[in-house]
């Protein structure tokens, strides 16, 4: 994980006033579509995914910050080297 990617990271949850859990996944796993009741805030701190939504393709790499209001239906695939992402829900 590089510095900068948690920091980042650290600085909008907090900013958010929200805790963020961790989660990993290798190289090439997928997301089927679905949605969440609650709102997402996701930053990507090492790797790379590519999130799906009904308004096209979000790619991110470290340090990236996705915001997914509740109710989006999205699906997803991790890049070629993993990913690892902090992740809260909101509302």
């Amino acid at each position: 994980m590089t510095a900068e990617a948690v920091a980042i990271a650290t600085a909008g949850f907090r900013d958010a006033g929200v805790t963020p859990t961790t989660w990993s996944n290798g190289p090439h796993a997928t997301y089927a579509e679905h949605a969440h009741e609650q709102s997402k805030l996701l930053f990507c701190v090492e790797g790379s995914i590519v999130f799906r939504t009904s308004d096209g393709e979000i790619s991110m790499t470290p340090g990236s910050r996705l915001d997914l209001p509740a109710g989006t239906k999205h699906s997803a695939v991790v890049g070629a080297d993993g990913v690892t992402c902090w992740e809260a829900f909101r509302g």
